[in-house]
């Protein structure tokens, strides 16, 4: 099939572009590249079933690839703006969306939409199921324009469905980290904690540490994907991805710290949530119900978070050895 992966040279993007390669599959990819790397597809930039658009997915120039599509997939997330722009937030995730959608109208392509988990916000009705409440803080904290574009973005893939007829998968990503994750808190803890530890820094803490979070390993993020885009079962349907084990943020970064350098000191600075911009609220716990995705898509997670961490941490140490 040929695909249209908007963001594919990001984190997730470009490993479900190396996978679809793999696959057999024709892949076109756009992106700006003010986040995402060429770097990241490694060897298979000149793969002849790739073909790389650089541009701005909010634009009109998106229209003029002359080609028809299949599968459309947006894996266009602008994050949290813990310290940048709401409105950046707010409008590359949206018109990002529309555009694409409106491609997908054109071509008659299944779309396949990367939403996040963040969508449920402050809820406390655990484990969050897909038709669950999405309870989110006040307007004043704009730490949820993320969660706000992403609802937005769902909403918007159900009308196109209601008015044009796409077929649509909504999936709401928990905690996706791995190879070619930002090292930085754009990536997440996992990416950031092993940074810092390599490099002697202190790992940032927010809060008391204790609030929990689920993660999953990029491979098993990717084949769900994959099974989104091919399983028929999947269409209009709105599923959570990720994994059932739960660990809190302090016992993460001293896990990262005891697998990756124990001989290491451990640094930890506690962060207060009040040193944030306007009101960061962070939720104490994020676990989502994964029956769908077992059922639908068919997929239980591969990667336990101990091995799925060991397999980051080669990468990562492999990388550090080739900058040398």
């Amino acid at each position: 099939m040929r695909f249209l992966v908007a963001g594919g040279c990001g984190f997730i993007g470009s490993n479900l572009v190396k996978r679809l390669l793999d696959d057999g599959h024709e892949v076109y990819v756009v992106d700006d590249l003010s986040k995402g790397s060429l770097e990241k597809l490694d060897e298979y930039v000149n793969h002849k079933s790739l073909r790389f658009f650089k541009l701005d997915v909010t634009g009109k120039e998106i229209f003029d690839i002359p080609a028809k599509f299949d599968i459309v997939v947006d894996l266009v997330a602008y994050k949290i703006p813990r310290y940048s722009s709401g409105l950046r937030t707010l409008t590359v995730n949206t018109r990002g969306a529309e555009n694409l959608l409106k491609i997908a109208a054109r071509d008659s392509a299944k779309f396949v939409m990367a939403s996040t988990s963040d969508v449920y916000g402050k809820s406390l009705d655990f484990p969050y199921k897909e038709d669950g409440d999405l309870v989110l803080g006040p307007s004043t904290s704009r730490r949820w324009a993320y969660a706000v574009s992403k609802i937005f973005n769902e909403h918007l893939a159900i009308a196109y469905h209601d008015e044009y007829g796409i077929r649509y998968v909504i999936l709401r990503f928990f905690g996706v980290y791995g190879p070619h994750q930002h090292l930085d808190w754009w990536g997440g803890p996992v990416g950031v904690f092993l940074k810092n530890i390599h490099e002697g820094l202190p790992i940032s803490i927010h809060g008391d540490g204790l609030q929990k979070r689920s993660f999953m390993y990029i491979d098993d993020a990717v084949e769900c994907i994959v099974r989104a885009a091919n399983y028929p079962e999947a269409e209009n349907e709105i599923i959570n991805v990720g994994s059932s084990e739960e660990i809190s943020i302090l016992d993460l970064a001293k896990l990262i710290h005891r697998m990756a350098y124990p001989e290491k000191e451990l640094k930890l600075e506690f962060i207060p949530y009040e040193s944030f911009t306007q009101n960061y609220e962070d939720p104490r716990r994020r676990l989502g119900d994964f029956s769908k995705m077992k059922k639908i898509l068919n997929f239980e997670p591969r990667f336990p978070l101990e091995e799925g961490l060991l397999r980051f941490i080669d990468w990562f140490k492999k990388r550090q050895k080739q900058k040398l």
